[in-house]
């Protein structure tokens, strides 16, 4: 008599268990980095479950104020917000948070979250000005071992670090699938929402940007007010030098999340430069720029401001901003023969 035996297929991990999993690699760890990983993706799939219903609800569409940066402030960006710092607020992993919303970070000054380790700062929902449109959107976060003494409320020298100091960095993007994507050193893993059981399932192991791609991501409106060595470089990208077999495709999608999370799959380079009405650039460094550029580096690629590596760049200000090219490793080291030009 044949017995049937049915396997169970247990190749792929929750986010918990592949968090679990890597512990087991350090015997010291004390699992607080996992703690805080599991709290973000709880966070995150609490804004999914909103922006998938904001058309049914009264979500959409301005909250009637302005972010620190003079921005109009979305409805749903509010709500992520909230989510994101009551979470980590309750949680124990986490002493203090950085928000590209607030004008100040925030010292959880309690027992617990005093003798965390970490803070994390965070873009809540970047691309929102698509929210109304049906577009793209998602959570960039950046995590940060503090450099105050445990015990004490952290300052905000704990959150005014270079980004190589990152101890992981990610980003959610809310798209036909909702995907969380986090990187440390040791490398780069995306995981995707399962709805049948709520839980986020390791999808992308091991995220390699390939050195090179045939896509580049730029908003050719400004075109006239970029560095006239970018504007060489998108002329050589439609094939007018014919780069790497040439021409190029251009994609923008006008959310940073979902224009670099293509690139970072299929290669590809991300380019927000200076424009002569913002000398500076407009990105935010510790929200924006150093999660992409630390994901970015990990994943092999490179990232730059257009005269330094984004993850060198000292930190001044919460709120400094930056130009950002990122992306594949050959395209970068293309875009950067034009850059060095005089």
């Amino acid at each position: 008599m044949l017995t049937t035996i049915y396997m169970i297929n247990r190749k792929i991990q929750t986010l918990d268990e592949f968090t679990i999993q890597q512990m087991r690699d350090f015997p010291h760890a004390t699992g607080e980095l996992a703690s805080l990983l599991r709290d973000i993706g709880l966070a995150s799939k609490r804004v999914n479950v909103e922006v998938n219903k904001a058309g049914l609800v009264d979500i959409l569409g301005d909250a009637g104020t302005t972010n620190v940066q003079g921005e109009d402030v979305k409805k749903l960006d509010v709500f992520a917000n909230n989510q994101l710092m009551g979470v980590l607020r309750h949680g124990i992993s986490c002493a203090g948070i950085g928000s590209e919303e607030l004008d100040d970070f925030i010292a959880f000054d309690d027992p617990a979250s005093n003798n965390s380790k970490y803070v994390c700062l965070f873009d809540p929902l970047d691309g929102s000005g698509n929210i109304d449109v049906n577009v793209s959107i998602g959570t960039i976060f950046s995590i940060f071992r503090r450099v105050t003494p445990k015990g004490t409320p952290v300052t905000k020298e704990d959150f005014l670090q270079p980004g190589i100091q990152q101890v992981a960095a990610g980003y959610v993007v809310y798209g036909s699938s909702t995907m969380l994507v986090y990187a440390t050193r040791r490398g780069v893993n995306g995981f995707t929402l399962d709805p049948s059981i709520g839980e986020f399932s390791l999808s992308h192991p091991n995220i390699q940007c390939p050195e090179y791609g045939r896509i580049y991501s730029i908003n050719y409106g400004n075109m006239l007010q970029y560095p006239k060595q970018v504007q060489d470089y998108v002329d050589a990208c439609e094939g007018k030098d014919r780069l790497n077999g040439g021409p190029y495709t251009q994609r923008y999608i006008g959310s940073m999340v979902a224009d670099l999370h293509r690139n970072l799959i299929k290669g590809g380079i991300f380019m927000y430069p200076t424009t002569k009405d913002k000398p500076k650039g407009k990105l935010r460094l510790l929200y924006e720029c150093n999660p992409f550029a630390f994901i970015i580096e990990v994943a092999g690629g490179k990232a730059t401001n257009g005269k330094e590596r984004i993850l060198d760049i000292q930190p001044t200000e919460l709120h400094q901003r930056s130009a950002l090219y990122a992306g594949s490793k050959g395209m970068m080291e293309e875009l950067e023969s034009y850059l060095n030009k005089v």
